[in-house]
């Protein structure tokens, strides 16, 4: 039995688009064009381009049409962190060290061989971490403007890891999100894992933070159980939030009962930032941080800050999902916290990433650029005609790797903003000059094609 007619165009067309025959960037015939040349029914023909968008192999755009786009640029590129060529130039993820570290974490690990109780490092640990740890990352959020006690904080793998227990202890598949239109791409991830459902809020006129009259009419529409938010240092527009619109938001929150996810990771590069929302609402905010940006992406110790009401509830997702956070670790992390490292490290880095965003507005010139100045990242909008697939795609055989705009939207189909994302952080100065460069030739080749 032959194969139905629009299978057998879907193929053709695949074929065509793996084989080169179809180029990318190519305008596919119209949707109504297509059925007739066919003689297939419109929701036929819609079905066919809409597998192929499943395929990766096309992108619709509303007002311009479907576009062929570059296969050689890997599935889900800019959120699949994979073994990387050690001559790739890497703009796609952000791991910032500083000179010297690799001697700070010798000189770390041999005080703690000689001293402290070395085999309760080998023990586990209390699920959300010993009580003077707990305590000493206390003491630190301070510094963030986040006054608690330790009983409010638990310690766990990471920033991501803390986002995950929040998911497991706090909701329920099915669940209704909110989240801002473009958003970090861990926590869309997290949310398809967990079957939570992802509603986008455009991001405010003023450009720092959420459409919060948007945000009020969904919570009327729907029952919104949570809104996920980033309001200092937002990934990866780098907004920052302004106090009147953290109040609002608390209120909203309150009026609604949304349950609201602070994430922080990026805060510490912000100096004289308004109280976090945890401040604000302090009985609904679940706040998360941790020490990969702002020491090492390796060190794997993040911090939940949440409500005394939910403690019990995320110490059980911590046991479900890693029981706790390793001895060695935390007793790293929570030395450098306590001898000063920490802060000399956030003061060191934002320093460098305000030099990397002054390299990059000098490099990138007339290029359109969003961001803020003491951030590790930058984001590009290209122009109407440009297909950001195409540029990442070349750029990644010139050996620069970079992310598009779909990893942070959550959509495949290419209705994504036509734009690309700039991590500064993750290379050597010497390394980013000539890359950014780069990076401006390649968009500006491409916007006059």
């Amino acid at each position: 039995m032959s194969a139905p007619r629009y299978k057998q165009l879907l193929d053709r067309l695949a074929q065509e688009i793996r084989s080169g025959a179809l180029r990318p960037g190519t305008r596919l015939p119209p949707l109504r064009q297509l059925a007739r040349r066919e003689g297939l029914a419109l929701v036929t023909a819609s079905r066919v381009y809409a597998e192929l968008a499943g395929m990766g192999l096309v992108s619709g755009e509303v007002g311009r049409g479907t576009f062929v786009r570059d296969p050689s640029l890997p599935a889900g590129h800019g959120l699949d962190l994979g073994v990387l060529a050690p001559d790739l130039v890497d703009l796609g993820f952000n791991y910032p060290t500083l000179p010297g570290q690799a001697e700070l974490l010798r000189s770390g690990l041999r005080q703690l061989a000689q001293g402290g109780d070395l085999e309760a490092m080998l023990r586990y640990q209390p699920h959300g971490g010993r009580p003077h740890d707990r305590a000493t990352v206390a003491r630190h959020l301070a510094s963030r403007g986040l006054s608690s006690c330790g009983e409010q904080v638990l310690l766990v793998d990471g920033a991501q890891h803390g986002l995950a227990c929040v998911g497991l202890a706090l909701l329920q598949p099915g669940d209704v999100v909110a989240i801002d239109a473009l958003s970090y791409p861990g926590f869309r991830l997290l949310a398809e894992t967990l079957r939570l459902e992802l509603v986008a809020v455009p991001a405010a006129r003023h450009g720092a933070g959420p459409d919060l009259a948007a945000l009020n009419r969904l919570c009327q529409q729907r029952r919104v159980r949570a809104l996920y938010t980033m309001p200092t240092l937002h990934n990866p527009l780098g907004w920052v939030m302004g106090l009147a619109e953290r109040e609002a938001l608390a209120a909203l929150a309150e009026q609604h009962e949304l349950l609201l996810i602070e994430d922080a990771a990026y805060a510490y590069l912000v100096e004289r930032a308004p109280p976090p929302l945890a401040m604000l609402a302090p009985e609904r905010t679940v706040y998360i941080s941790g020490l990969s940006k702002s020491v090492a992406a390796g060190l794997r110790l993040g911090f939940v800050h949440a409500p005394k009401a939910w403690i019990a509830a995320l110490e059980r997702a911590i046991r479900a999902s890693t029981w706790s956070t390793p001895g060695l670790t935390t007793a790293l992390g929570c030395a450098w916290l306590e001898d000063g490292t920490v802060d000399r490290l956030e003061r060191e880095k934002r320093a460098d990433a305000r030099e990397r965003q002054r390299l990059a507005a000098e490099l990138l010139g007339p290029l359109p650029r969003i961001g803020h100045p003491g951030s590790y990242f930058l984001w590009l909008p290209l122009g109407e005609d440009v297909r950001a697939d195409r540029v990442a795609a070349e750029l990644l055989q010139g050996g620069i790797s970079v992310s598009t705009a779909a990893p942070y939207t959550g959509k495949r189909d290419g209705s994504e903003p036509q734009a690309i994302r700039l991590a500064l952080g993750s290379v050597d100065r010497a390394a980013l000059a000539p890359a950014l460069r780069e990076v401006r030739r390649v968009i500006e080749a491409h916007s006059v094609l």
